[in-house]
């Protein structure tokens, strides 16, 4: 054999050695190999378990003023002492300004998967942030956009990696009116590669704990396990992964948590939007959790930046003040990991916007923030309310239910009706309890009074 035949051969060899590093099987799928970022700081390791999970979601075009990634981090004592444990960050990666969607362009049109949007600060700004989370024990996730990307990002160049028409045209999303981005491809193992490798990017780059993971419905579930797998691998994080979805193979996937989309729903529209019983709000704790696997959580919300957009302030949408706290106590402590929208903490009524800078004012209704204080630190200090067995005692207006594990027990009673109404006391929770948050002595007979939207927590 001629040596120019040797060496022929034995770079075939070498890049079919490299390739089969790269593409290599595990459970059918194909994963990345660790592309070995240097890791920027020390990985936190303070990550809570999802049991334990209180996530603040931060839209940063409203958060603050100055609309930055600084304007975060200057108010991180005030985020720390509501008692959550996880941040939540709205994209911060650049936008895309083909076919925006108005205003300064959607967060979830990206244009470059591996940078930071200017109009928030800088990587530097950034890092400072997470530094500043993980100094005050909470965690940061970044929300993550696989389903599209926008029409000026690089990687419309290689036409392939996006759906089309029967005319080759590249398409958005289908089913939706998203016009301002353009739907990926997922038949395409090198653009699955490349999306991966993008994911891995900030957890070294950036030392973040983890991924809200947009529209997971429109990305199918192969291609989950494969990322997720692949982020499993970096052995130095405990990553918390959520689903922004419905399909019930989110669990199987590898995400711990996804979204309580049919509570809210009932919540919002039905119960408090249409008079519903109240006891509809258990039967969707139930079918919610079904598909959860051991260690996996639904996550909780009464607003968020779709529905705050779409359907209003949550005072506005649950009947005032008091019926917002109501909604926000039942959510927070029947099931799953509550989740809070900047601004719900101080009952913001004013709009909030991802697309323009709406700015919030955290000077109003400072009676609401600390009952969500209240609420919030009574779950953290609960095994009852965050591992505890569920029973459920509501009649159509009050939701009632009862959280225990070992001597402890809790009792939640809410109205949501904006008339008195009275509630029958089952014999079983009659007798002596008292007030979860004052320590007070209350004594439960046969029934009791509610004004409109009143609640309250008892324990013994």
């Amino acid at each position: 054999m001629k040596n120019n035949q040797k060496h022929i051969i034995i770079k075939a060899f070498l890049f079919l050695s490299i390739s089969l590093f790269t593409f290599c099987k595990k459970d059918g799928n194909q994963v990345v190999s660790d592309t070995s970022y240097p890791q920027y700081g020390t990985p936190y390791s303070g990550v809570p378990n999802t049991s334990d999970a209180i996530i603040y979601q931060v839209n940063l075009r409203a958060f603050s003023q100055e609309a930055t990634f600084k304007g975060v981090t200057a108010r991180m004592d005030s985020i720390k002492a509501l008692g959550v444990n996880v941040v939540y960050l709205m994209p911060v990666y650049p936008v895309g300004v083909l076919k925006s969607a108005g205003g300064l362009g959607s967060p979830y049109a990206v244009k470059d998967y591996k940078a930071v949007n200017t109009e928030f600060g800088t990587m530097e700004d950034l890092r400072a942030l997470v530094n500043a989370a993980h100094d005050r024990n909470m965690a940061v996730m970044l929300d993550w956009v696989a389903s599209h990307t926008s029409w000026d990002n690089a990687w419309i160049s290689n036409k392939s990696w996006y759906k089309q028409d029967t005319n080759g045209n590249i398409i958005p999303p289908e089913g939706t009116n998203w016009t301002d981005v353009a739907a990926l491809n997922y038949n395409k193992p090198d653009m699955r590669l490349a999306m991966i490798d993008a994911m891995k990017y900030w957890v070294f780059n950036a030392n973040i704990d983890g991924f809200r993971c947009d529209a997971a419905d429109f990305v199918p579930l192969d291609f989950w396990k494969q990322a997720i797998d692949a982020l499993r691998g970096i052995t130095t994080h405990k990553l918390l992964m959520l689903a922004e979805g419905t399909r019930n193979d989110h669990f199987k996937a590898g995400f711990q948590m996804v979204y309580g989309f049919g509570y809210y729903a009932a919540l919002e529209n039905k119960v408090f939007g249409n008079a519903a019983p109240a006891t509809i709000l258990q039967d969707f704790n139930t079918s919610e959790f079904a598909p959860a696997l051991p260690g996996s959580q639904v996550v909780r919300y009464i607003t968020n930046h779709d529905v705050y957009l779409t359907d209003g302030s949550p005072v506005n949408v649950y009947g005032g003040k008091t019926g917002a706290m109501s909604a926000f106590l039942v959510t927070a402590l029947m099931k799953g990991v509550p989740m809070i929208y900047n601004g719900q903490e101080v009952g913001c009524t004013r709009g909030i916007d991802f697309f323009y800078h709406t700015p919030i004012d955290w000077t109003t209704n400072p009676d609401m923030k600390a009952e969500y204080k209240k609420i919030i630190n009574l779950r953290k200090n609960s095994a009852a309310i965050k591992t505890g067995d569920l029973t459920v005692y509501s009649s159509d207006d009050i939701v009632a239910f009862t959280k225990s594990s070992g001597s402890e027990k809790v009792l939640v009673l809410a109205s949501i009706r904006g008339n008195a109404t009275t509630y029958y006391i089952p014999p079983v929770l009659q007798g002596t309890w008292k007030n979860a948050f004052s320590g007070s002595p209350v004594t439960l007979g046969s029934q009791l009074f509610f004004q409109p939207y009143q609640h309250t927590v008892l324990t013994k």
